[in-house]
C-alpha cells in the first residue's frame, strides 16, 4: 500500500451509500485510527511481533509472518527494524542451520511492557463513544475476521482493526489474482458508470478521498483502457472521466469478487455477527463524520471501495 493510498481518505466525509460494506467502514476506521498523533502502521506491526514474542521464541520467521497475517516482505522490515533497535534477534537455528530463531531481549520486553500500556491508553481513547461490554463485543467480532491461528496473537481494539482491515483487502484481491485488478478498483469505476463521465474532482468528492488519491486510481485505470479521459461537455478546458466497454466489462468482473467478499465476511461473522458489526464501526466513525458525501441527487447504491 502507498502512501497515497494509506491517507486517502477524506476526514469528516462518509458517503451514506457505502456504509453497507464491512470492509469500507473497516477502511474508514482503520485510517481514522491511524490519521491521529500516536497512530502508525509500522509501529503497529511491531508491537503485534513483539507481543507475540513474549510468549516464546518462534523458530521459523515466515511461520510467525503466517499465523500474524503478515506480508513475507514486510515481516522482513520488521524484524530488521526490531533488530536494529536492539529489541528482537535472529540466531542460527541449531537443528536446521536454514532457519533463524526469533527471540525477545531485555530491551524489547522493557519496549512491550510500556507498549502494552500506552496500547490500552490509546484504545480507551479511540472507542470511548462505546462501552467496555460494546468494546469487548466489537474485539470479538473483529477477531472473527482473521485467521484462527491470528486470533489469540493479535490484542487491543486498534490492532484488531487494522489487521482485520488488511486482511479483508488481501482476500477480496486474491479473488481478483490475475486479472490486472484490485478491489479498490470497484468504487470509481461503479460511480464513473452509475454518474456518467465526470471530473477528477467530482470523482474524489463522491468517494470521499483525496485528491491525489483519486489521481492514483484513475491512472491505474487509464493505462489499461477501462478509463478514458474525453473532454467536458460542460467546460471543454477540462477533462472528463468515463468507463470504456472493457472498463465495463472489468467492472463485471470486480463486482463478482467484492460479492463474493461480502458474503465470506458474513460467513466469518455468524448470524446477526454483520449487522453489529456494523453499527458498532458507525458509532467510531461517527464523532468525525460530518455527514454525506454525496449530493441528495446523486445519492444510490454505488459499491464500496474496500
Amino acid at each position: 500500500m502507498t502512501r497515497t493510498e494509506e491517507s486517502a481518505e477524506v476526514p469528516g466525509l462518509l458517503p451514506e451509500p457505502l456504509t453497507g460494506f464491512i470492509g469500507y467502514l473497516l477502511r474508514r476506521v482503520y485510517a481514522q485510527f491511524s490519521s491521529t498523533e500516536d497512530g502508525g502502521d509500522s509501529d503497529s506491526r511491531d508491537f503485534l511481533v513483539l507481543d507475540a514474542l513474549t510468549g516464546r521464541d518462534w523458530e521459523s520467521q515466515l511461520d510467525l509472518a503466517e499465523r500474524l497475517g503478515i506480508n513475507r516482505t514486510v515481516m522482513v522490515q520488521v524484524i530488521d527494524r526490531l533488530e536494529a533497535r536492539g529489541e528482537a534477534q535472529r540466531t542460527r537455528n541449531p537443528d536446521n542451520r536454514r532457519q533463524y530463531v526469533l527471540s525477545l531481549t531485555a530491551k524489547g520486553r522493557e519496549a512491550v511492557e510500556a507498549r502494552r500500556r500506552a496500547v490500552a491508553e490509546r484504545d480507551a481513547r479511540l472507542t470511548a463513544v462505546l462501552t467496555d461490554e460494546e468494546t469487548a463485543r466489537l474485539d470479538e467480532l473483529l477477531g472473527r475476521l482473521l485467521p484462527e491461528s491470528a486470533q489469540p496473537l493479535v490484542q487491543g481494539t486498534e490492532y484488531l482493526v487494522a489487521q482485520a482491515h488488511h486482511r479483508l483487502r488481501r482476500h477480496g484481491d486474491d479473488k481478483l489474482a490475475g486479472t490486472g485488478l484490485r478491489v479498490r478498483h470497484y468504487g470509481p469505476l461503479s460511480v464513473l458508470d452509475t454518474f456518467g463521465p465526470m471530473a477528477q474532482q467530482r470523482l474524489a468528492e463522491l468517494l470521499a478521498i483525496t485528491g491525489p488519491a483519486a489521481s492514483q486510481l484513475v491512472d491505474e485505470l487509464v493505462k489499461p483502457g477501462l478509463v478514458r479521459r474525453g473532454r467536458d461537455p460542460h467546460d471543454r478546458r477540462r477533462y472528463a472521466l468515463e468507463v470504456t466497454d472493457p472498463g465495463r466489462e472489468k467492472l463485471a468482473v470486480v463486482a463478482r469478487a467484492v460479492a463474493g467478499l461480502a458474503a465470506d465476511v458474513s460467513d466469518m461473522l455468524g448470524p446477526g455477527g454483520e449487522a453489529e458489526l456494523r453499527d458498532l464501526l458507525l458509532r467510531l466513525l461517527a464523532p468525525s463524520h460530518s455527514g454525506p458525501a454525496f449530493s441528495e441527487d446523486a445519492k444510490s447504491s454505488v459499491p464500496a471501495r474496500d
